[in-house]
């Protein structure tokens, strides 16, 4: 009865301002008449008592909604009226972040286990690794009847022993990898009656002779750079010709059968032979067992010569066009020191390597060398002419 009251009485005080559908709308969304307890209602009551007695005092002048006092008193009255509902907001929020901050730690609690574990596993991964390896390249060499072979370290400790053919065998693994696989690369030369040309030439194979090239239509193919078989015949006339190159051996022996079938290239290098230094394969000309004075490198790669730069003559990297003309250039200037009996061939090579382009250094040469040859003869037929001049009229009697 106390809440009909207090809401007739509060539409009574809103009746003459227009008011009343606009708190009809606002007590039937708070549904007043069927949720307030006893005590809610009576403090709604005396609420709404003052509230109507104050707009009737300002005689209407002044819609209650819009005046300061009433936005600082309804935070109030609905917390009044809703208290219970605030309440339930705080504490579902703090479930909510409990829960959160509970699944966060778990979760923390699982990736730290999985850790551990994934630590674990590589741990004793290494540890059985390491045994392997101690008990694999240490354990004694035996005979054909199984019994052991002494060796320097049969008198130590069964553990160091281990430990120390464990270590001397990967020793021997990195010299394997890092050192060529034998100490004279190349046969003596050849003795009379057979013929040993007097100059070696060193030749790569990859980008100097041949390119590879890569289609989806035929795979890998290598071809052949223009003019080699004309340079592979003519420099075989004075030179003892010897492919080296980092390439492995299955790949480069198929490739110089179909490029040489006439047998031009004496003898064929490939990677084993070469020393791996600082991430190159490095040709060590001192293994070639040659005279270094009458050997001469040709390459592109000036850290595969790095050993011998005195004996490199670097030319461009042929990348596979086919108007390239550095093979039968390069004919002209090897005649050219073979024929002229060069005894170090290390002078002439050092003169050329401080040009970008050393064949067309040697082309300018030639140039300026068959002028002056024109030219001298030119002098030599012009002192001649007068000569035969007096002859003949000493001859005719003039």
């Amino acid at each position: 009865m106390i809440q009909t009251g207090a809401t007739k009485l509060l539409r009574y005080a809103l009746k003459n301002m227009g008011r009343k559908p606009c708190i009809s709308s606002f007590l039937g969304k708070l549904n007043l008449e069927r949720r307030l307890s006893s005590q809610v209602a009576l403090t709604l009551t005396k609420d709404c008592h003052y509230s109507a007695r104050a707009v009737l005092w300002n005689g209407g002048n002044k819609p209650r909604g819009y005046s300061t006092e009433r936005k600082q008193g309804s935070p109030e009255i609905l917390s009044k009226l809703f208290p219970q509902t605030a309440t339930n907001i705080d504490e579902e929020t703090e479930r909510e972040r409990k829960r959160k901050e509970d699944e966060e730690t778990k979760e923390n609690e699982k990736a730290w286990k999985r850790m551990k574990f994934g630590f674990a596993v590589f741990g004793g991964s290494g540890v059985a690794l390491l045994v392997w390896a101690i008990y694999e390249f240490g354990k004694p060499e035996v005979d054909a009847d199984g019994q052991i072979i002494e060796d320097e370290f049969s008198e130590n400790p069964i553990v160091q022993q281990y430990i120390q053919r464990m270590w001397k065998s990967l020793n021997y693994y990195q010299k394997m990898i890092q050192e060529p696989s034998r100490a004279k690369l190349l046969p003596d030369p050849l003795k009379p009656p057979y013929i040993q040309p007097p100059y070696t030439l060193v030749l790569e194979m990859k980008d100097v002779l041949v390119h590879p090239d890569w289609t989806y239509q035929t795979g890998w193919r290598f071809k052949k750079r223009p003019g080699v078989d004309m340079f592979l015949q003519e420099c075989a006339k004075f030179f003892e010709i010897v492919v080296f190159t980092a390439e492995q051996g299955m790949t480069v022996f198929p490739i110089l059968d179909a490029l040489d079938p006439n047998g031009y290239i004496m003898y064929r290098l490939v990677r084993d032979a070469t020393h791996f230094v600082d991430g190159h394969h490095v040709k060590n000309l001192d293994n070639l067992n040659r005279d270094l004075k009458r050997v001469i490198v040709v390459d592109w790669d000036p850290n595969a010569t790095q050993m011998h730069p005195d004996n490199t003559f670097n030319i461009p990297r042929w990348s596979g066009n086919d108007d390239d003309t550095q093979l039968m250039d390069l004919i002209s200037f090897l005649k050219t020191i073979a024929t002229s009996e060069v005894d170090d061939v290390r002078d002439v090579l050092h003169y050329y390597r401080q040009f970008n382009d050393p064949i067309a250094q040697f082309r300018e040469n030639q140039r300026k060398l068959l002028a002056q040859m024109q030219e001298r003869e030119r002098e030599e037929q012009a002192k001649a002419k007068p000569i035969v001049k007096n002859w003949t009229r000493s001859f005719l009697g003039r």
